[in-house]
């Protein structure tokens, strides 16, 4: 009793264990409950039954309700679908004047509404891209082909490549120096020479129209959060669950909206990006000191004025970082968006990938790859760059960058004329190299993948065999046969001995709408995958960190390979996996692995650098040895950090598990991508992606609550 007194959170983990394990042992697996390949799957049997709810009948198996419960949120995406299908086809018809027809013809409202937003995003995509490209689409938008026919001169050429080159090398010296510029001038002369400019200039195209649309609304409903709690309550539940949600489900009910195409593809990306955009705003206003909203009250500002020439200059640094994050979303999305016919390099790259071509996969992962690292630290740049107010300089100093750009411009046109008479096989490599006559390195990629498997095939099928056979398959089988009652337990259980009653109702409440579900199993099989993926990343994150921690130098460069390897998309980690493994849940978690490694080495170096250096002099004049203080000292202070490391490893993990439905594993993700070519896929797809975010959000909750009770007892703010 004494040893229960003294540990008495220990006893009561031990009891809560037991419990489950004890329900897992107590629970049969019943007879219409089968394993096939790993996977389980209901079977009929004559004890089959159903009930009406909201007018559907749905479908379940009788059995024991303690191994799987009854599908009760069935008919939740026939709801969705039957709700989508009523506003786009009936609900308020309206009529409008045809202009083709010149007559009136009735058109529901949201149908309407779509099509409006569908022609503005059209519109804005095409002028970015006749700019960059040349073309005639948008001109005749507002004129007719005969008057093009008539004015040769209207006909958009499009920018040569120096120009662009040139912009995107003077705006990177602008602001941050020569090193930027260069990597900027690298980037651009790269893309170019090896074929791949038009496909990155449409995903540019896409990105310039999406990231400032998410920039204005993520700003604006940002500064109503702050301003109104009732707002910010309203949007807090909505900004959790599209953090976790799978940005794949969000494509299929934008499919039903808006179509397919570049256009969709933007207002998907819209819905993706601004929530981080709000999240930042409405930190960095927050964090702004209530002497500064005095003096600008004090001053005379109206409402406006303290908003806007007080407030957001003032948190301009956390608001720069929001457009940071909407730019690195936007590119993630680019090449997400291929799914639904978005033009560019995901495009390029998902055609690779289908065809198991893993040189041009690679080249066009590798543009991918540097653009988003380019954008990245030109954002960055922007958000730290300090404003001279005070400053006395001349004209030309002020806009010495305008004129630099003006001169590349005139010296682009001007290369690019005298190209059109030097080059005569009709390729004006001074305007734009086109695809095929660009460098290739498919083939030696190709190769190099062909050397690996003659001459490693051996050892890697031997590693692939032992590690699906031994490591994966009972870990799967483990999982799947967990009964939802002893789950369910276990969840509830550990939410009310980490945070007490209220979030034991949240994570019990999340964990239904899953158990509740036809998709239970599925939802298991993406556990499955996520915890072996996290324990792989956590112990590899822990460790790094904790060695490269111990010397400033090698902290601080794995701090920069953490950052390049965050900015680049998930799909780029598919690539190589895919070029030794195969198409096998060894790839898929081998990429979930390196994708989710990066966060937990970072919040443990980060942790462990936030521990006080004076802790570390009071540990040394103590006489404690460099691992005495790691264990005693750094480690149980630096702790709760590295936990929020953790939560991002299976966020990371989880959007990686489901992204690797493309290359064929058997979870949520791949009922998610089998959706995406269903007409009648987006109930299905929504009701997926919010079981992949409450998931997430289960974790979530355990680990803040965790954390902040852990916070609590040291005393740290």
């Amino acid at each position: 009793m004494e040893l229960i007194k003294k540990y008495p959170k220990l006893f009561q983990w031990l009891f809560l264990l037991i419990v489950f394990f004890a329900l897992c042992f107590a629970i049969d697996v019943p007879e219409t409950y089968k394993f096939i390949r790993g996977q389980a799957e209901f079977v009929k049997d004559p004890n089959q039954s159903s009930y009406v709810l909201f007018g559907k009948e749905v479908r379940y198996y009788a059995f024991d309700v303690f191994w799987r419960l009854p599908p009760l949120l069935g008919w939740l995406p026939i709801w969705i679908n039957d709700s989508l299908f009523f506003l786009m086809n009936e609900w308020m018809p309206m009529e409008f004047w045809n202009e083709d027809t010149q007559e009136f013809k009735t058109r529901p409202l949201v149908l309407q509404i779509t099509r409006n937003v569908t022609s503005f995003m059209t519109f804005l995509i095409e002028l970015i891209r006749e700019i960059l490209l040349g073309g005639l689409n948008t001109i005749v938008a507002f004129s007719s082909w005969d008057w093009i026919d008539a004015n040769p001169w209207a006909e958009l050429p499009g920018l040569p490549w120096t120009i662009v080159a040139a912009g995107a090398t003077i705006l990177a010296y602008k602001l941050s120096g020569k090193g930027l510029a260069l990597f900027a001038a690298l980037v651009m002369i790269y893309i170019s020479i090896f074929g791949q400019w038009k496909p990155s200039m449409q995903t540019l195209s896409f990105i310039l129209v999406a990231a400032p649309l998410s920039f204005i609304f993520g700003l604006g409903l940002g500064v109503a959060a702050f301003k109104s709690k009732r707002v910010e309550k309203a949007l807090y539940p909505i900004l959790l669950v599209m953090q976790t949600m799978p940005q794949y489900a969000v494509l299929v009910p934008a499919i039903v909206l808006f179509g397919v195409g570049d256009h969709a593809a933007v207002i998907i990306t819209m819905v993706v990006a601004v929530p981080p955009m709000i999240l930042l705003t409405l930190l960095g206003l927050r964090g702004i000191s209530p002497e500064v909203i005095e003096a600008g009250k004090m001053s005379g500002c109206s409402n406006w004025q303290l908003m806007s020439k007080v407030l957001i200059p003032t948190a301009r640094r956390d608001i720069l970082i929001g457009v940071n994050q909407v730019i690195m979303v936007c590119f993630s999305m680019a090449v997400i968006s291929a799914f639904i016919g978005a033009k560019g390099l995901g495009f390029n790259l998902l055609l690779a990938l289908n065809q198991l071509n893993i040189g041009l996969a690679l080249e066009a992962g590798l543009c991918i790859s540097l653009i988003a690292i380019l954008l990245d630290k030109m954002s960055l740049a922007w958000a730290n760059k300090q404003i001279d107010y005070f400053g006395n300089l001349t004209f030309f100093q002020r806009h010495k960058n305008t004129f630099f750009f003006g001169v590349a411009v005139i010296l682009g046109i001007l290369f690019a004329y005298i190209g059109s008479f030097y080059f005569k096989e009709g390729y004006n490599y001074l305007f734009e190299v086109p695809h095929n006559k660009g460098i290739s390195t498919a083939d030696f990629w190709n190769k190099g993948v062909d050397w690996i498997f003659d001459t490693f095939f051996v050892y890697i099928k031997a590693f692939n065999t032992w590690l699906i056979k031994e490591v994966l398959q009972p870990m799967r089988a483990l999982y799947l046969r967990m009964p939802a009652i002893a789950t369910i337990v276990l969840v509830v259980g550990a939410g009310y001995l980490i945070g007490g009653l209220r979030s034991a109702l949240v994570v019990c409440a999340l964990t239904l709408f899953i158990a509740f579900s036809p998709w239970w199993d599925r939802a298991l099989v993406t556990a499955y995958m996520a915890t072996f993926g996290v324990i792989v990343s956590c112990i590899i994150g822990f460790t790094v960190g904790t060695l490269c921690f111990q010397n400033k130098h090698s902290a601080n460069f794995m701090l920069g390979v953490c950052d390049i390897f965050q900015t680049f998309p998930s799909f780029v980690y598919l690539i190589p996996v895919m070029m030794l493994f195969g198409i096998t849940d060894t790839s898929v978690l081998i990429a979930v692995i390196v994708y989710a490694t990066i966060p937990a080495t970072r919040y443990t170096i980060e942790g462990l650098r936030s521990v006080p250096a004076g802790l570390h002099d009071a540990a040394t004049m103590s006489g404690v040895n460099k691992f005495q203080r790691l264990t005693k000292i750094e480690f149980p202070l630096a702790f709760p950090h590295m936990m929020l490391g953790i939560n991002q490893t299976i966020v990371f993990a989880l959007f990686m598990v489901i992204i690797g439905a493309f290359i064929g594993t058997e979870d949520l993700g791949q009922y998610i991508l089998k959706a995406l070519s269903d007409k009648k896929g987006a109930g299905i797809g929504l009701t997926l992606g919010i079981c992949v975010a409450f998931i997430a959000l289960i974790f979530d909750n355990l680990i803040r609550a965790y954390v902040q009770k852990r916070k609590k007892h040291l005393g740290i703010d």
